[in-house]
């Protein structure tokens, strides 16, 4: 090092002779606070930007050409499966030539669960539901959670989460009792929990039958013009087609949802423009249908067969889910206008139409296939085209909006860790899964070849929707009185609204359940039961961690020569000291980590200088190199703990991470006890000989080596006695075999293997 007041003593000598870049970009006259906490009271304002960070608003709000263009993606993302409908309704709905009044009838029941459910509940009501920007039954327990106190969270996240609890005095009558309930109630949170996850099991289990639902709905089209194409031939075109849709994922949900709204708005347009031309020439008393009562005359004439026919006829707004948990990729006012603007005229006009036609048909036969039988004369191919073309859309709307809860249920530790690509810097929440992309893709090329066509697809389809629309209203209504303050008759009157909508048609749709629905149902239970699993052994594994957690005074103190000693709880052995620069990876951020804890006892050594080094991600695709680090000493001596805070798209595990840090350091060092020089000169500081002498530490340490460590933690389950002991074990065991066959948080750890120490060690649970 050079000598005091040397101009050069900021900066320090690498092992390959070249200087570091000064502060990676940060400007030399002065840096943030909220880069580098040099006050007395270091821990108090890392603790308080730990706080903000984790209370930290992750809502996006957008508003001229950037929500017009936003409203446009989300054309081309959530209506192609609840636009693409059109395709199979009436052939669902019906085995023979429908009478008028059956028609009309059916009509009238499309007609208003498009304005009731749709419309009416989900873009005026459900949507507002929102979880700081997210959708979706479990976003709908996760605001809940923020109101009232339901759920444990992980103690390994830094900082604390503050809830938005109302004052008793501030709830009715009715939203005091039911928060103090549910509070009280260890059943009623776990039904919660459960109600949550079953809601996005169902949502994914559906995202595996709508891309093989829409997709080859269109291509039966095809036979339409060939009746000699063979069932085999649409299923090996349809799969291709399927195979083709999720290899363009990575692209993101931005990207695509661009290229293919175009599609959407030419498909519903092309609809819009066939029911008016088919109403016009056809049969306009079919109008008639805007009256609700042609729907109870329906129900009431065919008794049973109606309310089966119901099974059919809520096809025409499977999907609707997707505009609820797709909300965290685009927002409620962009789906709003969407809705309002172009899919709900253009899919009422469809029907509309297409009974029109179907009433004047002569040959009886127009239901089979109904959109194709309707089109206007000499648009056949360029209905097919488009078509095939809306149905490969269609299939978008769930897979995003799996791509959309799976990183909730992530977020909330209900299921392992996978790899998440962010795939936008504009639109923070618009996420891809390479994992769960894959997956998805072989269960519904699975589906399409088994079932084979949309008719036995339509025994098993529809019922996931409908149990999801009805918990969403129940937790809705619960929302509405913690969190919205509304009073409990109004809460009343629409809930007993909705939730008789909901319930015939659930009721309808049960009776599918032995003739297919039973394998959505199924793999919902599958994924439910991973979820629950997930976190009943996360919250395990945070007991049995929590039992390590330690100030550093518990861990290591001095001894009267002023050496390092292990506490007399450890042994009270004297601690050497390792040449080199170690640093542990901390993944909780305010105490002794775990794997400095097991090394220094193991060892009874310690790295010349360690540092303590936590990552804090946040929901922005970038933080500014200057409000970066966060920094502070520890009562270790030579021992500082540093607090990375990162974007999603800010690459911070790279080979040169140990260098970062020891320029910050450097920094951290200088700027804390330094004075600047006389002449006013940033780069020119006075130092103090005992700085120096830390300085000259930190340049030697990282000289001799740079060694990162990481903990291996392998948990064992504790041995079962009883009946209701084997139950835990054998979940637990299934917890454990989860874990250690999913990734790692540091999977993307690109730094030198040669240069990496783990530390094992063992935890019962």
């Amino acid at each position: 090092m050079a000598d005091q007041g040397d101009t050069s003593a900021l900066r320090i000598q690498f092992a390959d002779g070249i200087n570091p870049p000064r502060s990676s970009n940060v400007p030399e006259d002065r840096l943030s606070d909220k880069q580098l906490s040099h006050e007395p009271d270091d821990e108090e304002k890392a603790r308080e930007i730990a706080e903000q960070d984790l209370n930290q608003k992750k809502k996006q709000t957008y508003s001229g050409f950037l929500l017009l263009w936003l409203s446009f993606q989300s054309t081309g993302t959530i209506y192609g499966d609840i636009g693409t409908s059109p395709l199979y309704v009436y052939s669902s709905t019906f085995t023979t030539q429908p009478s008028w009044d059956d028609l009309v009838g059916a009509l009238s029941i499309i007609i208003w669960t498009l304005t009731l459910i749709v419309t009416v509940k989900y873009t005026f009501i459900v949507l507002r539901a929102d979880d700081d920007g997210q959708g979706g039954t479990f976003a709908l327990y996760s605001l809940l959670a923020r109101y009232a106190n339901i759920t444990r969270r992980d103690p390994s996240i830094p900082g604390t989460i503050q809830l938005e609890r109302h004052d008793t005095q501030d709830l009715g009558p009715t939203g005091r009792r039911f928060r103090s309930f549910i509070e009280r109630s260890r059943g009623t949170k776990f039904l919660l929990k459960v109600v949550g996850v079953l809601g996005v099991s169902l949502v994914m289990a559906d995202g595996v039958l709508t891309p093989a639902q829409s997709v080859l709905g269109a291509i039966q089209g095809i036979k339409v013009a060939n009746p000699d194409l063979e069932t085999p031939a649409i299923v090996g075109i349809s799969c291709a087609i399927l195979v083709l849709l999720f290899t363009i994922q990575p692209f993101g949900t931005s990207k695509i949802g661009t290229s293919f709204a175009p599609i959407v708005v030419v498909w519903l347009l092309f609809n819009l423009c066939s029911g008016i031309y088919n109403l016009a020439k056809y049969d306009y008393t079919v109008l008639k249908a805007f009256s609700p009562y042609f729907a109870g005359a329906y129900l009431m004439r065919n008794g049973y067969d109606g309310w089966r026919s119901l099974g059919g006829l809520l096809l025409a707004f499977t999907g609707v889910e997707a505009l609820f948990a797709d909300l965290g990729a685009f927002s409620r006012r962009a789906i709003q206008i969407s809705w309002l603007a172009l899919a709900f005229p253009c899919l009422l006009i469809a029907y509309i139409g297409q009974a029109a036609f179907i009433s004047s048909d002569a040959t009886g036969q127009a239901f089979t296939n109904p959109f194709f039988n309707t089109v206007p004369p000499g648009s056949f191919y360029f209905s097919l085209v488009i078509s095939v073309l809306a149905a490969i859309v269609a299939s978008q709307a769930m897979i995003t909006s799996s791509f959309q809860l799976l990183t909730q249920v992530m977020r909330l530790s209900y299921f392992p860790h996978i790899k998440t690509v962010h795939t936008s810097s504009k639109f923070h929440e618009q996420v891809y899964m390479p994992l769960a992309n894959w997956l998805l893709m072989i269960g519904t090329v699975v589906v399409t070849a088994v079932y084979n066509n949309t008719t036995s697809l339509g025994n098993a389809y529809g019922i996931c929707v409908i149990m999801v629309t009805f918990i969403t209203t129940c937790m809705v209504s619960l929302v509405a009185l913690i969190i919205w303050r509304i009073p409990a008759y109004v809460v009343l009157f629409f809930f007993l609204v909705f939730a008789a909508l909901d319930g015939v048609f659930l009721s309808s749709a049960l009776t599918k359940v032995p003739e297919g629905a039973w394998f959505t149902l199924l793999l919902a239970f599958i994924l439910s039961t991973i979820f629950i699993v997930w976190r009943f052994g996360k919250e395990q594994q945070w007991n049995a961690e929590g039992e390590d957690t330690m100030q550093t005074h518990d861990l290591v103190g001095m001894d009267s020569t002023g050496s390092l000693v292990l506490t007399q709880a450890f042994g009270g052995q004297k601690i050497s000291n390792a040449s080199g620069l170690g640093i542990f990876f901390d993944k909780v951020g305010l105490h002794v980590p775990t794997v400095f804890t097991q090394f220094i006892r193991k060892f009874k050594a310690r790295p010349a200088i360690t540092i303590f080094f936590h990552m804090r991600p946040l929901s922005r695709p970038t933080v500014p190199h200057e409000e970066r680090f966060i920094i502070s000493r520890t009562s270790i001596p030579s021992c500082y703990r540093v607090t990375l805070r990162h974007g999603y798209m800010d690459d911070v595990l790279t080979p040169d991470l140990g260098r970062t840090l020891v320029e910050h350091l450097i920094l951290y060092i200088t700027r804390e006890r330094g004075a600047p020089s006389p002449n006013g000169s940033a780069r020119s500081v006075h130092h103090t000989p005992e700085i120096q002498a830390e300085l000259d530490a930190l340049n030697k340490a990282y000289e001799d080596q740079v060694v990162y460590i990481i903990g291996k933690e392998v948990m064992k389950v504790r041995r079962a006695r009883t009946v209701k002991g084997f139950f835990r074990f054998m979940v637990l065991e299934t917890f454990l075999w989860i874990r250690e066959n999913s990734r790692t948080k540091l999977a993307d750890l690109d730094i030198d293997a040669d240069s990496l120490v783990e530390v094992g060690f063992v935890k019962t649970i």
